[in-house]
């Protein structure tokens, strides 16, 4: 039976170089007989966390806000697997994704927990012009503790600034054997 996956795309750029790995992701994913449903952030309006402990998971939006995050909140209760995507910015992920998972909370307030664990995983695709993911990785890993996910592993390509650069490259493939391998 294939997997529910949803992917947050936190990239600015529909066809940059983040948005490449999340198509060859998607295509062997797909291929692998899983529905994958994408988020563009960018092109959603996402507030920012008013930290106001006011969410409560069993609703239908848990969040006191409302915003373009009730497209996503339902999608992440039913997932099995959740990509986080996104080009590196100043060591860490875009403020799109950033905000996104940080709005994620109120799927763990209130009336009960529907965000940790739930055997629930994740992955993570990157872009960077630099290499430097070491902080970033950092964060993932104390994220996908703190959310008890199965972390499936990372596709991290750097060396890419300019939308195109990561053509041809080795981890547009490794994206795509990322999506296949999902079980």
């Amino acid at each position: 039976m294939g997997k529910n996956i949803v992917v947050l795309n936190g990239s600015p750029r529909s066809k940059g170089n983040t948005s490449a790995l999340v198509r060859e992701f998607t295509r062997g994913a797909e291929e692998a007989g899983h529905t994958v449903t994408e988020f563009f952030l960018d092109g959603m309006d996402i507030h920012g966390c008013k930290g106001c402990f006011g969410g409560h998971s069993s609703r239908e939006c848990p969040c006191v806000q409302k915003d373009d995050m009730g497209k996503i909140y339902p999608a992440v209760k039913e997932s099995d697997v959740v990509v986080l995507a996104t080009p590196l910015y100043y060591w860490n992920m875009s403020g799109q994704l950033r905000t996104a998972v940080d709005r994620l909370f109120a799927l763990e307030e209130g009336d009960g927990n529907l965000l940790r664990g739930h055997d629930r995983a994740s992955c993570l695709l990157m872009a960077a012009e630099g290499s430097g993911f070491e902080d970033v990785l950092t964060y993932y890993d104390h994220l996908m503790e703190h959310l008890r996910w199965k972390n499936l592993g990372h596709v991290l390509a750097g060396g890419n600034m300019d939308a195109g650069d990561i053509d041809g490259k080795p981890e547009l493939q490794a994206a795509y054997e990322l999506g296949r391998s999902i079980t």
